[in-house]
């Protein structure tokens, strides 16, 4: 039987290889990563899913997609409806959530609901997949109309990097929000690929 397929957005490409190589889980899986600008167009995410699979999937091996809903608005799980047992996504609606913990996330939810989030990658590449896909790179006078509801940015880090979170600091400057760090590391990310591989892996 051919390895499970592993399907990922790029915007989890090093935090997936570093949890794959301690869970073990590298050499089982046949990786697969999209672009991770989807990650800010999300209708894109399910096509582009389903462009892989007609390259890929032989219609019987394992698929895990790597990804929460993620914006797709129920059209991810649709389509694990349409594939059937044989697929899986990781738990909870996108990576802030699997990347802090379910219980984490709701917690800082509920104390700030107008909360923008940034992983280590996001914080990273703030000026191409945030401030330049909404176009605010042209028209910065646009700021208050996508960000006039949000009252902070929290960074939500996997590596301990003070790059990181002064990178993290100069995004919530530019939209100007208040900024919080909480370190999260990789272990509640490597749960929630754990529970989900391991499902597919014979």
């Amino acid at each position: 039987m051919a390895k499970p397929l592993l399907i990922a957005c790029g915007a989890l490409a090093s935090d997936l290889r570093a949890v794959l190589g301690q869970l073990g889980l590298t050499d089982l899986v046949e990786i697969r990563y999209l672009p991770a600008p989807h990650h800010s167009r999300p209708e894109r995410i399910v096509p582009a899913i389903r462009e892989q699979l007609a390259l890929d999937d032989d219609g019987e091996r394992p698929l895990v997609f790597g990804y929460g809903d993620c914006g797709t608005g129920g059209h991810l799980d649709r389509l694990l409806d349409e594939i059937g047992e044989r697929a899986a996504r990781l738990p909870g609606d996108h990576c802030y959530e699997f990347m802090s913990g379910s219980e984490l996330f709701a917690a800082l939810h509920e104390a700030e609901p107008g909360t923008f989030y940034l992983t280590d990658f996001l914080a990273k590449h703030f000026d191409a997949l945030v401030w330049g896909s909404l176009g605010l790179d042209r028209h910065p006078e646009l700021r208050d109309a996508y960000f006039g509801n949000y009252r902070r940015i929290v960074l939500l880090s996997q590596a301990e990097d003070p790059a990181v979170v002064e990178a993290g600091r100069r995004a919530a400057d530019m939209l100007g929000l208040e900024f919080e760090h909480v370190h999260v590391g990789r272990a509640p990310f490597a749960e929630a690929v754990s529970v989900t591989v391991h499902r597919k892996v014979a």
